[in-house]
């Protein structure tokens, strides 16, 4: 059996002014947020017209270049430090990739040992899933769309939901039953001031 250490995410980088996502209650230090092992680095498009996640950080796995045209590199850091937020998030459930040639993305990880572990139907669309240490990949197949696959958002772990809806009315909706019985979620609107499409769920 195969005893080499499982590949995971160990970081993202975000083209985002690092206040818009303090404003949201997160500990940032050094432009980067440390979220549950992983370290999330903020970096100010400055006017460029840039946003979203820009690219991704993966641990035991080989340095082979960009994955499919995802912005890859490797580190062999150990995780980041666990850090408490004011606003409650503790780690970063899953992170979503969409991809207009789902089989394509699938072997290009397939290629980079991280085959995906379970493949759903969701009606009209495929989604992929692999545990990555920390958080979860999903890829999300999206059907006619054109170019390659590319970071589409966040699903955040917080230790409880309701309060930070309060917190941040108006730019956070309705606490909702999410996928994962027994689990809640909501999902903060695009004038929050983050370029990526960001959730928050509450614990396992």
């Amino acid at each position: 059996m195969d005893g080499a250490p499982r590949p995971e995410l160990a970081g993202l980088r975000i083209a985002d002014p690092p206040e818009h996502w303090r404003d949201l209650g997160f500990d940032v230090v050094d432009e980067r947020i440390e979220l549950g092992g992983i370290s999330i680095q903020l970096v100010d498009p400055a006017g460029s017209g840039v946003g979203g996640i820009t690219g991704w950080t993966l641990r035991h796995v080989d340095p082979g270049g960009d994955i499919d045209g995802l912005p890859t590199s490797v580190t062999t850091d150990g995780p980041a430090p666990v850090v408490t937020h004011p606003n409650g998030a503790t780690a970063l459930d899953h992170v979503v990739i969409v991809t207009p040639d789902f089989d394509r993305t699938a072997a290009s990880l397939a290629r980079a040992s991280m085959p995906l572990r379970r493949v759903r139907d969701a009606g009209g669309f495929r989604q992929g899933f692999r545990r990555l240490g920390p958080a979860i990949m999903e890829i999300v197949e999206t059907p006619g769309a054109l170019g390659k696959p590319r970071f589409w958002g966040l699903v955040i772990v917080v230790s409880d939901l309701e309060a930070l809806r309060e917190r941040l009315q108006p730019h956070l909706g309705e606490v909702r039953g999410a996928v994962q019985p027994g689990r809640h979620i909501a999902t903060l609107s695009d004038d929050a001031g983050v370029t990526p499409k960001v959730a928050f769920m509450d614990a396992d």
